[in-house]
């Protein structure tokens, strides 16, 4: 038998569709928008906190700790992994990294930015296993120092390894697998050791990481960022520690210049930059969570394809947790000649979907241009509106992970008590039930979260096509809105896609 969670009620459909209509007419009624001005808070600047934020920053213990503990749960999960119980709703492995982590880090984004980074056990045991320090920078640092190859100098890299990870973890199974979690959780840290043991500073957190380039363009829409406390200070400023670092401190390892920072989609985090400042300049602030998206941020080829990519996956893995999902599957592989585990009809399924949403996008752009009628050429249209897909897929990655988080992560706090699951069974049919009806909240409030975080990713949606599409529109100020009709079709055909997966009973994990 097979455990469902319920899909979100017909009202709240309604609701959201409603706010949608409006929305749609609003934008087509109301006069070009003005420039938003960023609103920014630091939080040095805060009363009866910010002397402790000033010291938290500048100390390198506060980070040093929580690595350490991440570095703990990560090994926990290592020995779990490979010497636990291979039940995986008894083994902390499987519990930890998928119920917990893999649909709790979305959330973090949205409240943190990219301070999961910070503390990530993957580069923090490369950087001790290749510095051979725990915190200071070592000289020689022990690694090639070789240039990254130009056509390794992109996200693509990230792109193919987090369709990568998607096949492993939708079509393999991994995630009902604590060995194979375990094999390739130890197989990130390989591959962040091999990268920072050949390549000049951490290639592998800028480029390849498919978790560290996720989280960093969802960080484009977070509410907070690590930027400059006084912009003077910085322009007049002659050493660029934050690039360089010092001697003790290392340098910033995805190669950003503080000063001339506009986008948070490659910072880590990482607190170098506020350990080797010599003036205490850099600080986290409060901003306009959308500012990036609306109009600072301007992606590149290979970032837009990323956002397009990142739009198709989160909407894939819905699909894949729809009780119909295996009919397809099972239908295609009749076609197909497929026989076992059904792993190339799954591969089929998982590129199908991404060609079709790529494929729609790349239409709905072109049709844009040609019912503009602006002289912008094909990619730089293309680059432009691919901050349209980031909110859509951010929203809807949090409505589908909450029902994860909430729904799936109840009684770990008994599994921590036997991590390895040692003598332990599979739960029973019952305790499925029950584990299902005891959740963190309620239902009711779980549903309205998930729509209000529909009714959210919709918005700054449209206030993307808003802001970056009338800008390049010329004319009419009241027939520029009706120019952008088919990007704003196609925010609203996507949501539409994502509400319809959210209402429909979705299959547990394990």
């Amino acid at each position: 038998m097979t455990m469902t969670h319920p899909g979100l009620p017909d009202y709240w459909g309604l609701i959201i569709i409603g706010f949608m209509t409006m929305t749609i007419i609003w934008i087509l009624l109301s006069p070009a928008p003005a420039r938003i001005r960023t609103s920014v808070l630091s939080l040095v600047n805060i009363p009866f906190i910010g002397d402790s934020v000033r010291l938290m920053l500048s100390s390198r213990w506060v980070l040093l700790s929580l690595k350490f503990v991440m570095v703990g749960f990560f090994l926990l999960i290592i020995i779990a992994g490979l010497s636990g119980t291979q039940i995986p709703e008894r083994n902390i492995a499987t519990i930890l990294t998928w119920n917990l982590w893999w649909s709790g880090l979305v959330f973090s984004v949205f409240i943190l930015g990219s301070a999961w980074c910070a503390v990530c056990p993957w580069d923090a045991l490369a950087q001790w296993l290749v510095r051979r320090r725990l915190w200071k920078r070592s000289e020689p640092n022990n690694s090639l120092n070789l240039k990254v190859p130009k056509w390794l100098a992109n996200v693509w890299p990230a792109l193919l390894m987090f369709i990568a990870l998607t096949w492993l973890e939708l079509g393999v199974g991994i995630t009902t697998s604590p060995y194979a979690t375990a094999a390739v959780s130890l197989l990130m840290v390989v591959l962040a050791t091999a990268s920072l043991a050949l390549f000049q500073r951490k290639a592998f957190c800028r480029y390849f990481c498919p978790v560290g380039r996720t989280v960093g363009f969802y960080s484009q829409l977070a509410p907070i960022e690590l930027r400059p406390i006084d912009n003077d200070t910085c322009a007049s400023c002659k050493t660029l520690d934050c690039y360089h670092g010092n001697e003790e401190i290392e340098p910033c390892p995805t190669w950003l210049v503080m000063g001339r920072l506009k986008q948070n989609n490659y910072c880590t985090s990482c607190g170098n930059c506020t350990q080797s400042c010599p003036h205490q300049n850099i600080a986290w602030r409060f901003r306009t969570p959308s500012a990036e998206a609306l109009h600072s941020g301007r992606p590149h080829w290979d970032e837009s394809w990323f956002m397009i990519g990142l739009l198709a996956l989160t909407g894939f893995h819905g699909l894949t947790m729809m009780p119909f999902w295996e009919g397809w599957m099972s239908k295609l592989a009749q076609i197909i000649g497929d026989s076992g585990r059904l792993l190339p009809s799954f591969t089929i399924g998982l590129f199908a979907c991404l060609i079709v949403i790529a494929a729609i996008y790349s239409a709905f752009i072109e049709i844009t241009r040609k019912v503009s009628g602006t002289d912008m050429e094909y990619r730089r249209l293309f680059s432009t509106f691919a901050f349209v897909a980031l909110p859509l897929a951010f929203a809807y990655h949090m409505a589908h992970n909450l029902n994860h988080l909430i729904r799936e992560s109840v009684g770990i706090g008994t599994v921590f008590l036997n991590p390895l699951g040692i003598d332990t069974v599979p739960l029973s049919m019952m305790e499925k039930h029950e584990r299902h009806m005891t959740m963190w909240m309620s239902q009711d409030v779980l549903f309205a979260i998930q729509a209000g975080l529909m009714i959210f990713g919709f918005w700054i949606a449209v206030q993307v096509i808003r802001h970056r599409g009338l800008n390049m529109i010329t004319g009419n100020e009241k027939m520029a809105a009706y120019k952008l009709a088919p990007m704003l079709i196609f925010a609203t055909g996507m949501t539409g896609f994502h509400l319809w997966l959210l209402m429909q009973p979705m299959i547990m994990r394990m």
